[in-house]
């Protein structure tokens, strides 16, 4: 196959080096994709700044851009082909790839909103004898190039999040797509740059290796931010090691879910079973830790058992199927070491836990789980809910935060007291009552506390993280 070339400085580019991407169901290639290095990284922050000091884009110019993209999203036709390449490249069963795409356009949407809203204030400068007869005005200017690195689980959407509230914060992009899952960040940059007016320079794709494509944009002297969503210890790294930038994390997750005893347990656990395996458990909401009442919870247990049972695995692209295959073997033989790590250590398997005849690992409910197991501390990132009883909610939520984790946590419950108290006691970003963790609407303030991350995405959010305050007075 010949490479897919990125873009840089509005350039089609390809490189001697390639390297072939294969789909994570069957194992096939797809296509074949650049190996850029700290050369390609260079020119393509080069082209960011020049396009930001040379041709600097309106917020009309830079809202009709974000509108364009999502009217050409909304597009029936459109809309398909997009679904197509994230079911295929990330292994995303079709019907929820077609719901990424959806997401996406709203993310777009969201954001031209962003950019025509962003506004400074004035500052009384008069409220002190000093100020008196002084106008002050602080307005909302571009950080500068940013450097945007993506993660595989949502290749679509959540390259969205961060060239989209770029692009409406006046700020021109770098962008690294994870190297799985290229093709729907480098489809979407021709789309902004080919079909929706976006100037060349605005948005330079680089694809590559972390160790030196990510490390080169991270380094690099002229990248004012860098916004990364993926693992903590990389994100961390990231942070230690551009100690002078702006460095904006999105990260895991162990997310915990408290079921009541008055809560509607059927409902409960459909959406459990739903929330802890969609994408495979690839999302940092994905449900991993549930914590039942004692008094239903031999009931809910059964519940959700059936219904992860009843879930369709299969090939990503047949319209019946709910889980396929995680990314790759690597992290389906992780997932199934840590099952078989906590059944050693004296968990059972309710339901799944074994591989399939095609080598997807099926959807999996572990019970009795010791709290230390890693399925339990770290983040899964597969298809595996564990379940616990408690006898006292003030138990369940002691053991939610029990983590070192931060992002979203949820439960259900009747009692608008219980549901007050949690919304007051569980230590994450996003508490969510009678839905799962993983319930998200993309304009809202989304991340976590400690190794969750450090900021808020939701375009109005992220344009503001994208955006300096200047101070500007008259005398």
């Amino acid at each position: 196959m010949s490479q897919h070339p990125v873009r840089i400085d509005g350039e089609a580019v390809t490189t001697s080096t390639s390297a072939p991407i294969h789909a994570p169901y069957d194992g096939q290639e797809i296509g074949v994709v650049p190996v850029c290095d700290a050369g390609h990284v260079e020119r393509a922050v080069a082209a960011a700044r020049a396009a930001m000091r040379q041709a600097p884009l309106p917020a009309w110019r830079r809202a009709e851009v974000l509108d364009a993209v999502a009217e050409l999203l909304a597009d029936p036709a459109r809309a398909e082909e997009f679904a197509r390449v994230i079911a295929r490249e990330a292994a995303k069963p079709i019907v929820t790839a077609r719901a990424e795409v959806q997401r996406c356009t709203s993310t777009f949407r969201f954001s031209a909103a962003a950019c025509r809203g962003l506004a400074g204030h004035e500052v009384p400068l008069d409220a002190s004898a000093a100020g008196e007869g002084r106008l002050g005005v602080a307005r909302r200017v571009p950080i500068g190039v940013v450097g945007a690195i993506t993660p595989f689980n949502f290749p679509l959407n959540l390259v969205a999040h961060k060239l989209a509230p770029a692009i409406a914060a006046g700020c021109a992009v770098v962008l690294k797509p994870a190297s799985q899952t290229p093709f729907s960040a480098i489809r979407l940059a021709e789309l902004l740059l080919d079909e929706c007016g976006l100037p060349g320079g605005w948005l330079n794709v680089v694809t590559g290796s972390g160790r030196e494509v990510g490390a080169a944009l991270v380094d690099h002297d002229d990248v004012a931010m860098i916004t990364f969503t993926g693992s903590p210890e990389v994100g961390w790294g990231i942070r230690s090691a551009a100690p002078r930038k702006k460095v904006s994390l999105e990260l895991g997750n162990n997310a915990p879910v408290i079921v009541q005893p008055d809560a509607d347990i059927a409902a409960a656990a459909a959406k459990i079973a739903v929330a802890a395996t969609s994408h495979a458990g690839q999302s940092c909401i994905s449900v991993q830790r549930v914590y039942v009442h004692r008094d239903v919870a031999g009931g809910f247990l059964d519940a959700l058992a059936a219904e992860v049972a009843d879930l369709v695995v299969g090939d990503p692209l047949d319209e019946a199927t709910q889980v396929s295959a995680l990314i790759d073997e690597g992290n389906r033989d992780r997932v199934r070491t840590w099952i078989e790590e906590a059944v050693a250590g004296g968990a059972r398997i309710v339901v799944g836990g074994d591989v399939d005849t095609a080598g997807v690992l099926r959807p999996t409910v572990l019970a009795d789980v010791d709290a230390d197991a890693r399925v339990c501390r770290e983040e899964v990132f597969g298809p595996v809910v564990v379940v616990d009883v408690h006898d006292e909610v003030d138990e369940a939520f002691a053991r939610a935060n029990d983590t070192r984790y931060g992002l979203h946590a949820a439960i259900f419950t009747n009692d608008l007291a219980v549901a007050r108290r949690a919304t007051e006691v569980l230590d994450f970003g996003g508490v969510i009552v009678n839905d799962t963790p993983t319930w998200r609407a993309d304009q809202m303030p989304y991340g976590g506390l400690r190794d969750s991350g450090n900021t808020r995405e939701g375009p109005a959010y992220t344009v503001e993280e994208m955006t300096e305050l200047r101070t500007i007075v008259f005398a």
